[in-house]
């Protein structure tokens, strides 16, 4: 409806004046204001506003009606304007994904937080105990690892401390060292990891004591990829003779496999044997690399005690430099006892005993006696 209705607008009496001649505002319902038939009926007093002139009336803009009636009047009078797009919602979730749980429900299901559990004991430095372990550990093999941990053994047994070898190389090197067949072992350290027996039943006695090995322990990571708890096999068996002895001294196999992790994981230090070869060497870092997670997770006292060049011909000039790269890439870690390359290193193995034994004179031994003497000066400071 317009502001002028004309259709409904009352007829003017004659005889008034023509400047008068004008329409009349429809007020809100569409009718004339009262009192326009009627001249002479009196005006509504007006409170505060003169009255206007009729001009002014009809150019002056219609105020907004102040009752809440006349609302739908104004809105049926403008035209309808675009509704203004809505704020952005989250999009609701789907029927079914408001059924399901979430991943913290799916872990503990109607469940508090838990208190942080205690620390469970362990056989590192949390409490005192007698025996030092020491794991024999190159991913590269041929490095006199076996002859290494032999023999170091027994220089330590020489010194008068009760010493526990443990060979944990499916090969079994160190156990054909001793003169103990492993292929007709009862019971080897197979069963103390996978059948958790204790390890009391596989030590036997020769130079030293010793925890066999069979060929069995080459399915020993298969065997334990299901157990809980796993990686600290070893470091539970040992928990039980760590005070009878001074060294437990391991022997791993050449790889960085569950078995040498067993071995980082209950040992408190490392010696990485490494022949004076350039493949030798580059299996360094790769082992720091093991050793760093080791201790991130599962053992954070394990650290190198050092690095052992073995099979030292210095004759040669490659083994020389050889020599000189380690020096001067790890410095104070790598030890000052060479292990040179001798024929009865051979031999020994043959006649089932350790080179000590063998030829306790010859320079072999004394390798290894000076050996024992720094790593015992290094533990001592």
């Amino acid at each position: 409806m317009g502001l002028f209705n004309r259709g409904s607008r009352p007829e003017r009496p004659r005889g008034r004046p023509d400047n008068n001649d004008f329409d009349w505002p429809a007020n809100g319902n569409g009718a004339a204001p009262a009192g326009a038939d009627n001249p002479e009926a009196p005006e509504a007093p007006q409170a505060t506003t003169p009255p206007e002139s009729p001009a002014e009336a009809v150019d002056r803009p219609k105020p907004e009606p102040a009752s809440e009636a006349a609302e739908p009047a104004r809105e049926s009078r403008e035209p309808a304007r675009a509704p203004s797009p809505p704020p952005p919602n989250p999009p609701q979730p789907e029927p079914e994904d408001a059924e399901r749980i979430t991943a913290q429900q799916a872990l503990a299901p109607l469940r508090e937080a838990a208190a942080p559990r205690p620390p469970a004991p362990a056989t590192g430095e949390e409490r005192e105990r007698r025996a030092q372990i020491i794991s024999f550990a190159n991913q590269k093999g041929g490095v006199a690892k076996t002859t290494t941990t032999l023999n170091l053994a027994v220089a330590f047994a020489e010194s008068g401390h009760d010493v526990l070898a443990v060979d944990l190389d499916p090969q079994g090197n160190l156990t054909m060292s001793q003169g103990i067949d492993p292929d007709r072992v009862e019971k080897s350290m197979y069963d103390v990891l996978v059948h958790h027996i204790p390890i009391r039943e596989v030590i036997q006695e020769r130079e030293i004591d010793i925890a066999v090995a069979s060929i069995d322990l080459a399915g020993a990571e298969i065997a334990m990829s299901t157990q809980i708890g796993r990686e600290r096999s070893l470091e539970k068996a040992l928990a039980a003779v760590i005070d009878d002895y001074d060294f437990v001294c391991i022997d791993t196999p050449p790889s960085l496999g569950l078995l040498t992790v067993n071995a980082l994981a209950a040992s408190d230090k490392v010696i990485v044997p490494v022949q004076c070869e350039y493949l030798s060497m580059r299996g360094l870092v790769q082992l720091q690399n093991t050793l760093e997670m080791i201790r991130d997770n599962l053992n954070p006292r394990v650290r190198i005690e050092g690095i052992l060049p073995t099979m030292l011909d210095s004759r040669t000039i490659h083994a020389k430099e050889a020599v000189e790269i380690l020096e001067e890439n790890f410095g104070e870690l790598v030890f000052k006892s060479r292990i040179r390359k001798a024929i009865k290193f051979a031999e020994a193995p043959v006649r089932g005993s350790s080179v000590l034994k063998y030829d306790p004179s010859g320079n072999a031994a004394n390798y290894y006696r000076e050996l024992a003497k720094e790593v015992l000066e290094n533990g001592a400071a």
